[in-house]
């Protein structure tokens, strides 16, 4: 049984040194929305006229979308100081509410801008906007980037995003470096607090190169690098139900990785139909000196792809990435959540976590007992280390006939409000049961979950 020093009720864990804690990380996008604002106004000396006020109004929005755009890049960089220390449910929030604002933002941009022009010109909004085309090429640019946006926001959005396979969610955001390089050319080509402002312009140029040097070095570089080193490929690849399977996958220097239980990678197997897409899964089990496992339910062309996976397949792997680890428990008690083939970091923290019998709970909820991945390790493990396990098979249901209902919790787990709660499932269950958690009187703090969906 695994032993650590424990830590005091109720203290706060506190964030590692190389990795940017929540507060430092919105302090900054806020300090760099203060500068846009900053340079608006100081372009903006005065405002005459209901137009002026709508075409300024555009000039801001504009301003605004360009920066929040380079703030939703970095965010999706997957640079190591931010995967770590904001975690990768976190960062899919902040980029998937970046995007709206950024669709918005464009959206408002074009609209403002062509409303005030028309009004100072006094003509219609239908020939001011055919004369914006006819008469700039760049607006045109725009008007293609700006559309870019929408079709990437409107198939990010929930009801569209269940309807659509991985790989072409991936494929159609693809298309964001399409938006920025038109948009940047627009913002410089007409720009009105770029044309004469030489500076800004440098600055504005400075953040750009910024983020796209960390895109290119942390997307590109860094897992070169990784493989040249590691040089991962496919051990093995075993059935453990009707539509999961395990991968195992060696190398060299595995250790090196420093990869702790609950992380994940993004990985691209080089096969011909897999070598494009890099998806991200999650270890199964804590990362041995020889391999690593991911545990993966068809949902998709590519997860259906690795079942015929041959040994000797090369791997590039991106990472470890992601918070969901036990750097971020504070309590002597655990509780773990899963549903479905969530169980497969939640399985890894099951096997590591330290603590004596009674202190580290599983609750696995899934639709059927046959649909319960990993159960005979981790009976295993539940025996090894006196922790407890209980198996929750069932539909969803409504209020308190739903197996994670408050009520069910409070009587499986009677000290749930004293424990540590790390969640991870579908969505929805994730949703759900952090509802009921906190109808139970766990605390925001202590309900830790991940996503890994982009």
């Amino acid at each position: 049984m695994s032993t650590a020093t424990r830590s005091s009720e109720g203290s706060r864990v506190a964030v590692r040194r190389g990795q940017v804690s929540p507060p430092t990380a919105l302090a900054s996008i806020g300090l760099g929305g203060l500068l846009v604002l900053a340079l608006w106004l100081h372009d903006t000396p005065a405002v005459i006229g209901f137009g002026g006020w709508l075409t300024n109004a555009g000039r801001l929005t504009g301003l605004v979308a360009g920066y929040a755009i380079a703030v939703i890049l970095l965010l999706m960089a997957r640079v190591p100081a931010l995967e770590r220390g904001l975690g990768a449910d976190r960062l899919a929030r902040w980029h998937a509410m970046g995007g709206r604002y950024v669709v918005s933002l464009a959206v408002a941009h074009t609209l403002l801008i062509i409303w005030g022009y028309s009004v100072s010109a006094h003509t219609d909004v239908v020939s001011q906007t055919s004369s914006f085309i006819r008469s700039y090429p760049d607006v045109l640019m725009a008007t293609v980037a700006v559309l870019v946006l929408v079709a990437i926001g409107v198939t990010s959005a929930r009801a569209a995003r269940r309807r659509l396979a991985y790989e072409t969610w991936h494929f159609i955001h693809l298309y964001t470096y399409l938006a920025v390089a038109l948009s940047f050319s627009h913002e410089f080509a007409t720009g009105a607090d770029f044309v004469d402002n030489a500076p800004a312009r440098w600055l504005w140029s400075a953040l750009y190169i910024a983020v796209a040097a960390l895109l290119l070095w942390c997307r590109l570089a860094m897992p070169v690098r990784a493989a040249l080193r590691h040089r991962l490929v496919v051990l093995g690849v075993r059935r453990e139900s009707a539509d999961v399977v395990s991968v195992y996958i060696g190398g060299r220097h595995l250790g090196e990785l420093a990869t702790e239980p609950g992380q994940f990678f993004r990985w691209r197997f080089l096969t011909r139909d897999l070598w494009w897409a890099a998806n991200p899964y999650s270890l199964s089990a804590a990362a041995r000196p020889d391999w690593l496992r991911i545990t993966v339910k068809v949902a998709g062309g590519h997860s259906a792809a690795l079942s015929t996976l041959a040994p000797g397949t090369k791997v590039l792997a991106e990472g470890p990435y992601g918070g969901f680890t036990a750097t971020r428990r504070t309590r002597r008690r655990v509780l773990l959540i899963a549903g479905g083939v969530g169980i497969t970091p939640i399985r890894a923290l099951f096997e590591t976590l330290p603590g004596y019998p009674g202190e580290i709970c599983l609750l696995y909820r899934a639709n059927d007992i046959g649909e319960f991945v990993l159960r005979e390790e981790l009976e295993a493990i539940a025996r090894s280390r006196g922790a407890e396990l209980h198996l929750l098979p069932g539909r969803p249901g409504q209020g308190s006939s739903d197996q994670l209902a408050a009520e069910r919790v409070t009587a499986l787990v009677p000290d749930v409000r004293q424990r540590d709660v790390f969640l991870c499932g579908p969505p929805g269950m994730m949703a759900a049961a952090t509802r009921e958690l906190r109808r139970a009187g766990v605390a925001r703090r202590d309900i830790h979950r991940e996503s890994f969906v982009f």
